[in-house]
């Protein structure tokens, strides 16, 4: 029987089969012996060890098409980033470093700022400007009056899809209005592992309509981007993307060189300053983290 992981905790796994419900599942000592880990998403084989109790054993793991690393969860075609457009003020380097993140892992990204009943129009149209040449789509919603999310569950449909984004921007009122039976289900795994609901110390995997999901994870206050390339990270600023190749030095960090298309490109506001200024500071922690390699 073939289901897919919607949550690994404490060594178990909750597994969904269509039509049938959730199975509660251990995976054999082979994946281990083997070096693999499922992981939320995975599509697996199951066996059954008790059909009244919905138990069984994960027996094999399917092809994976995507696997990311943060948040580690598999199988995803897209991501939804969620900030608040106001209270709390968004932090948009915060921002910029998952959608680095996202762009080296070649997940397309939906930037999404939530409680923009709370954000005055001049805020909203400070954040469409920076955002404007980064090539993701961009949705101003409030999950609190309903407004903007008939759009975003069209984006939804027929893709899995993880969220993210930092604590207290609406991520658990956006499930809810999503999938309004998300609680009773996450109650349900929950009574089994004796946690509370709407834990966020893992990721978890809801079921939308045919052929959709969506991964609710952690909440994040920081990111690491990682062991990337300095020379790479310029690839990740699709704003930059049209300019490349037009500096006068190939291979341009856009930093200090002179004749640089894309500084001169900032300067006249075809670029955003602060999109700018985010790839200046990641540009700097990865040269210094280069520096102390050795």
């Amino acid at each position: 029987m073939q289901g897919k992981i919607v949550k690994g905790i404490a060594g178990f796994y909750y597994v969904y089969v269509e039509d049938l419900g959730v199975y509660e599942c251990k995976a054999k000592g082979i994946f281990r012996n083997q070096k693999q880990k499922p992981l939320v998403g995975d599509d697996v084989e199951i066996g059954i060890l008790d059909e009244k109790e919905k138990e069984g054993t994960i027996i094999k793991l399917l092809p994976r098409s995507t696997e990311l690393i943060r948040p580690a969860v598999a199988n995803v075609d897209q991501a939804l980033v969620i900030f608040a457009a106001a209270k709390p003020k968004p932090n948009l380097s915060l921002l910029d470093r998952f959608l680095v993140m996202m762009n080296r892992q070649s997940v397309d990204t939906i930037i999404c700022f939530n409680k923009k009943d709370e954000a005055s129009e001049a805020d909203l149209e400070k954040l469409r400007n920076i955002y404007a040449g980064c090539q993701n789509r961009l949705l101003f919603i409030s999950a609190k009056y309903q407004e903007g999310t008939g759009e975003l569950k069209k984006l939804l449909q027929g893709h899995t899809t993880t969220m993210a984004g930092p604590s207290g921007v609406g991520k658990s009122t956006i499930i809810n209005l999503l999938i309004p039976d998300a609680g009773m289900e996450t109650g349900e795994i929950s009574e089994k592992i004796d946690r509370g609901r709407h834990t966020t110390r893992h990721s978890e995997l809801f079921h939308l309509v045919a052929g959709s999901y969506i991964f609710d994870t952690p909440g994040f206050s920081s990111l690491e981007i990682g062991d990337m390339d300095k020379e790479k990270l310029r690839f990740s600023y699709p704003e930059f993307h049209e300019y490349e190749g037009t500096c006068r030095f190939q291979g341009c960090l856009h930093d200090r060189e002179p004749d640089c298309a894309v500084k001169m490109a900032v300067k006249e506001e075809k670029i955003s300053l602060q999109r700018y200024e985010s790839y200046i500071m990641l540009l700097k922690e990865l040269q210094e983290k280069e520096k102390r390699r050795y």
